[in-house]
């Protein structure tokens, strides 16, 4: 899982993007209720944040239902932190709901070590055979086994406002001392550069592992995190250095590190904010989501993470297989789940492009649908990627994963200094050899 070439190589042959993070459960006494069988599920697209994806998994529910008139899906809907803290609480009670939703690699193994997920292979080599774009199950696999179905595929990108970059005559930096030259303009014309909501780490950590990639390459950090090469190669101190001149200069919005991503996004939204650095799994805000007004959807552009001191391919991204559906293996309707999971991964794919603007983990003709032009032009940077790093806590076990999120933040409030902030990753990780 932590094999990047299988992810870069079903990037290079395909197309990949959209969302990632949680849901949740509540007390699971899934089995009967009266004549009928009860898969309890908990997804991580509440109404508010997420509409239209809320709205999918409505529709879908509604059409298995209707199709399986012995079955009912119970719901429950938490927001992605929420939903990570409390499916880590059900599983050491084994209350895991019937279906949830699961992350890659790291995140999965201890669920999986746990004899908490059930293996979905028989999914694969059934209804589900030739379904997923090449290497997207795979990053769901242990041991051989598939423990989870992913669905969606992400990259992050740098979102701006053309019409403030238009205002000061700014134009799409593609080195980092452009880019600090638009961070400078903006500043000096009062507005924020640069919209963080921090509080969640992970979105720090997508600035920390494009530098990485930009100063070192593309292997430098995920050989640290798998060990063939180490958290303090100087490329990966570098970064760390690179992050503070970013905070120093003023280039986030102010209060970055107690700000929730949601605050963040509401910031870039409302136009307080100039840019955004975000995973694909945002498109819908920029594209088909008419919640959102048509005006600020046209003003919004993205543009590469650019290089470094002349360094770096602005064709490999941060991203990867978002969030997967699993199964609980201690399910009391475990052939109910699967099928369900099965009818789900089925419909969400078509559902999820024309209706979300979202790239599907599940292969599709693409040229058959109408596509918002956002959307086709990341497709197209992904058919040119070289490259695609899985970001970097999906990528570690749950111990190193909370110590990187904290340095996170240390690196982001000048808490830390870079070398502190590489050993503290170096620690953590050869405790673990």
């Amino acid at each position: 899982m932590k094999n990047k070439k299988a992810i870069t190589f079903l990037v290079v042959i395909l197309f990949s993007v959209a969302f990632v993070l949680g849901a949740c459960g509540d007390d699971k006494t899934s089995g009967t209720d009266g004549d009928s069988k009860v898969i309890k599920f908990m997804h991580l697209w509440p109404e508010g944040s997420s509409k239209t994806h809320n709205e999918i998994v409505n529709e879908i529910i509604a059409n298995f239902e209707s199709e399986n008139p012995g079955v009912k899906v119970e719901l429950e809907v938490l927001s992605n932190e929420q939903y990570k803290d409390k499916i880590q609480v059900l599983s050491t009670s084994d209350e895991l709901p019937d279906v949830g939703m699961t992350w890659a690699a790291g995140y999965l193994e201890p669920y999986v070590n746990g004899k908490k997920f059930a293996p979905l292979d028989d999914l694969l080599a059934g209804d589900l055979a030739d379904s997923f774009v090449a290497g997207t199950a795979e990053a769901y696999a242990i041991d051989g086994k598939t423990y989870g179905l992913p669905l969606e595929l992400n990259i992050a990108t740098i979102f701006y406002n053309k019409q403030i970059f238009d205002e000061y005559g700014l134009e799409e930096p593609s080195t980092l001392d452009e880019l600090e030259e638009v961070i400078q303009t903006l500043n000096d014309n009062g507005i924020a550069p640069i919209a963080l909501g921090n509080k969640d780490r992970w979105t720090g950590s997508l600035w920390y592992m494009y530098l990485a990639d930009r100063i070192g390459g593309s292997d430098v950090l995920t050989n640290a995190i798998n060990r063939t090469g180490t958290f303090e190669d100087p490329a990966l101190v570098q970064a760390a250095e690179e992050i503070q001149n970013l905070v120093n200069m003023d280039a986030f919005v102010k209060g970055f590190n107690g700000l929730a991503d949601e605050e963040a996004k509401s910031m870039f939204m409302n136009e307080q904010s100039a840019m955004y650095l975000i995973a694909t799994w945002d498109l819908p805000n920029y594209t088909t989501n008419e919640d959102v007004p048509q005006e600020f959807r046209d003003s919004v552009g993205y543009f590469h993470f650019p290089t470094v001191d002349g360094k770096g391919d602005m064709n490999s991204f941060v991203g990867g297989p978002g969030v997967g559906l699993f199964v609980s293996e201690n399910s009391d309707v475990k052939e109910e789940a699967k099928e369900f999971v099965s009818f789900f991964v089925q419909q969400w794919g078509e559902k999820s492009v024309t209706q979300a603007g979202v790239i599907p983990a599940t292969k599709l003709d693409v040229a058959s649908l109408e596509l918002p032009q956002m959307y086709v032009d990341v497709l197209e940077n992904l058919n040119a990627a070289s490259n695609l790093t899985l970001f970097a806590d999906v990528q570690m076990s749950p111990d190193a994963a909370q110590v990187h999120l904290d340095m996170i933040q240390a690196i982001f409030g000048n808490e830390a200094t870079p070398e502190e902030f590489t050993k503290a990753h170096e620690d953590a990780l050869s405790a673990e050899e």
